[in-house]
């Protein structure tokens, strides 16, 4: 028996929508990127790009647990000594929402150049619940909530 490897020609695309209201961020980042690498797949190909595009809807309004709202920090630094940045996960959330998800995705994902062209192509990300992709007609994905009440 021979080892399967996928071609190009193998390879198709399809479109996801996921709604992040009221789900973990660490739950829905995990399945996002599952979705963008293809690894739900049979031809999953670590080198190449086999992943779906996903549009995540309703970024505002994903949960984070616990006290991440208060403690969770994000990192940034300007290129000068001592110059480091940290925002907190409350402020990224209220300016931001898109970026909080786009960062839990990207922690995902492997560090290579080819996850890093995923994300930045194949990861539509919005705040509110209206996308202009509804020509791709993406298929509704659902990242089932945790049962624990916060």
């Amino acid at each position: 028996m021979k080892t399967f490897t996928a071609t190009p020609d193998d390879l198709d695309h399809e479109w996801h929508l996921v709604d992040a209201a009221g789900v973990p961020l660490g739950r829905l980042a995990s399945a996002v990127a599952q979705l963008i690498r293809g690894k739900h797949k049979p031809t999953f190909t670590p080198h190449m790009d086999g992943g779906d595009f996903v549009v995540v809807i309703n970024a505002e309004k994903v949960r984070l647990t616990g006290r991440k709202l208060e403690n969770k920090k994000y990192f940034s630094h300007t290129g000068y000594m001592g110059h480091d940045r940290m925002t907190a996960a409350r402020d990224l959330l209220a300016k931001h929402p898109d970026r909080v998800i786009e960062k839990a995705v990207f922690g995902m994902l492997p560090k290579t150049s080819l996850a890093r062209q995923k994300l930045r192509g194949k990861l539509k990300v919005y705040a509110g619940g209206q996308h202009p992709h509804a020509a791709q007609q993406p298929k509704p994905f659902s990242v089932t909530p945790s049962k624990v009440s916060a």
